[in-house]
């Protein structure tokens, strides 16, 4: 059974950590240049307006604005100090707005492009994010997103889940319901199936980075914001200890090699379009 996300504790968590965000995430960095290549290749001609769902620091934006200089952008986030983190970049560039992707606060029609990036694993209900994407688009307007897949930490969710059900003591007590469940391919194809949007273009990339243990790559992810547990659960004291240390032998003894140890992302992309465009 999925594990329900807790926005509140998302939004939360990436507005006290706004101001560390762009010194670590490095993967969502390549994503954003990635992200830019296809949204190139798919748009015919420079869009009066663009959306960035989960717009973050600015950096889409920012590259939006370059690549297309006379199109209106608008930004929104679930965390406060993002839209501001964002309007330190744009200045008066941008129009941000603090929202939630699930209820866009914008006019039926009002933009030709929406875009996201390492945002949709955030997302609770697939179905009502592309109902809201496709009421904001232009009828000949473009959906074009990015966002974490199932593989993504498969090494530190293996690990994580071998040392939690080694101790039996722990097993009950939540420890389990701090893995995140990220979106698999299929789940978003259904959505999409039942949206009113027709894929274009659905695939997966691998992406990797590397860490020197598990102690700094559970720091990264908290410094960027995205350590929020899905639940309302927070296990401590020695037991905590006790299996974040066996997490950090394991996925040292299977997975390090020259004093660093792998993170696979899986970052997938969608490229949409309305029905109604056909």
């Amino acid at each position: 059974m999925d594990v329900r996300i807790n926005r509140d504790e998302v939004g939360r968590a990436f507005h006290l950590q706004a101001g560390e965000y762009d010194r670590h995430a490095t993967v969502q960095k390549r994503v954003v240049d990635r992200l830019m290549e296809l949204a190139h290749s798919h748009v015919d001609s420079a869009p009066a307006t663009v959306l960035d769902i989960g717009c973050g620091t600015g950096q889409l934006l920012a590259a939006l604005g370059r690549s297309f200089p006379k199109t209106g952008l608008y930004g929104l986030d679930l965390a406060y100090n993002m839209t501001r983190c964002s309007s330190d970049r744009l200045g008066s560039g941008a129009i941000l707005v603090n929202g939630d992707a699930e209820h866009l606060p914008f006019r039926d029609g009002a933009f030709d492009l929406v875009v996201s990036t390492s945002t949709l694993q955030w997302v609770e209900n697939l179905d009502e994010f592309f109902r809201q994407c496709h009421r904001v688009l232009d009828p000949a307007g473009l959906l074009c997103i990015a966002f974490f897949g199932g593989r993504t930490m498969q090494e530190l969710q293996e690990c994580y889940r071998e040392a939690v059900l080694a101790r039996r003591e722990v097993c009950a007590g939540g420890y389990l319901d701090r893995l995140h469940r990220f979106k698999e391919i299929p789940a978003v194809q259904e959505a999409l199936g039942r949206s009113s949007f027709s894929s274009v273009l659905l695939f997966s990339e691998i992406e990797m980075d590397y860490y020197p243990d598990v102690h700094n790559l559970l720091r990264s992810i908290k410094r960027i914001g995205a350590g929020a547990s899905a639940q309302e659960v927070r296990p401590g004291g020695l037991g905590w200890r006790s299996v974040l240390n066996e997490t950090s032998r394991h996925y040292r003894e299977r997975y390090g090699k020259d004093g660093m140890i792998p993170v696979t992302y899986e970052v997938v992309y969608l490229v949409a379009q309305r029905r109604d465009r056909l």
